[in-house]
């Protein structure tokens, strides 16, 4: 079959993937193999191939946005028929012997593994996969915009939770990519008053679109405090900025896989019961949930879509900012 493979990590701009054949999979017990037809394409993506984060081996195939058909059960796999339309997400493995197993913090497990990071992942014409972690789409999404549901969405809403935003009215999402533009609508659908920092105007006025009540850059100053923020940049100043637009009690979520180091910061900044901390992975629970609640409201993810072929292109418009919403690979 056909894949984009990552040798040896690089600047995305020197086209780190190339475009070749790999051995189709073979769906282990209660595995099942997806025919796959879009993937998108994450931040986490950027930083596997750029060398932020490590993956378990190379060569690998990246990609954990996925969406495709069930093409074949191995042994025992029950849940799926074959032809069923299903999701694969980050998550890729839980140890049912670990104490976070089947909890709300179950993403803490130390043997937790990931698509397209410890397995081969979505831009690529097949996966395999264990059936339980594995997702029924939604009739309300078609393939390419349910795909960035399945990561950009799925952290979105466990930072979303984490933020204990339920408990005040307004959240700052710094940084407006794939993952903001969505729980912004979550937010909005709940009743929350949204600000948005980033600076690029284009995204301004994509987060106006969705409902923002005010936008600007991060060095500039929102009329009120936020009891809730989410940093989506992966920019460690920005935890600090975000505490000096807080109100007391706030809670900061930064919902990255990587970030530039914190600088330190005077203590009066956290004090008055403000909290700092990180949104790590995700749980099955959160991906169902997501999903549920995404058609419920509808969301309506903003895409741009690239050819299976052009994944380094992809990667380098996530690089440099030059989308709206999310990037998604049409693979079949």
């Amino acid at each position: 079959m056909k894949a984009q493979v990552l040798a040896a990590p690089n600047n995305v701009d020197a086209n780190p993937l190339t475009f070749t054949d790999i051995p189709t999979p073979t769906p282990r017990p209660r595995e099942i193999r997806i025919r796959v037809s879009a993937c998108g394409v994450c931040h986490t993506d950027l930083h596997i191939c750029e060398g932020e984060i490590h993956p378990a081996f190379l060569p690998i195939v990246p990609g954990h946005q996925i969406v495709g058909i069930v093409e074949e059960q191995g042994r025992g796999a029950e849940k799926f028929s074959i032809g069923t339309r299903v999701g694969v997400p980050w998550l890729n493995f839980i140890d049912a012997d670990c104490k976070w197993f089947n909890t709300d913090r179950e993403n803490l497990c130390e043997d937790i593994r990931f698509t397209g990071f410890d397995t081969n992942g979505g831009f690529a014409e097949s996966i395999c996969i264990d059936e339980n972690f594995a997702y029924a789409i939604p009739d309300a999404f078609d393939d390419v915009h349910a795909a960035p549901l399945l990561c950009a969405g799925v952290i979105g809403y466990r930072a979303l939770r984490l933020s204990e935003i339920s408990r005040g009215e307004i959240l700052g999402l710094f940084g407006f990519g794939a993952s903001a533009h969505i729980v912004l609508q979550i937010a909005r659908f709940w009743h929350k008053r949204v600000f948005v920092f980033t600076r690029s105007e284009k995204h301004q006025q994509h987060a106006r679109e969705l409902g923002a009540e005010w936008v600007g850059s991060a060095n500039e100053t929102p009329p009120q405090q936020l009891d809730s923020a989410i940093i989506f940049a992966p920019v460690g100043d920005l935890i600090v900025r975000a505490l000096e637009l807080s109100e007391r009690g706030a809670t900061i979520v930064h919902a990255g896989v990587h970030s530039s180091a914190i600088p330190s910061f005077d203590y009066a900044l956290l004090y008055h019961e403000r909290t700092i901390r990180s949104a790590a992975n995700s749980t099955r629970r959160d991906v169902q949930e997501l999903l549920e609640l995404a058609a419920q409201i509808p969301i309506r993810t903003e895409i741009t879509t690239y050819p299976f072929t052009d994944a380094n292109r992809a990667l380098q418009d996530v690089k440099h900012s030059r989308v709206n919403g999310a990037t998604v690979l049409q693979i079949t």
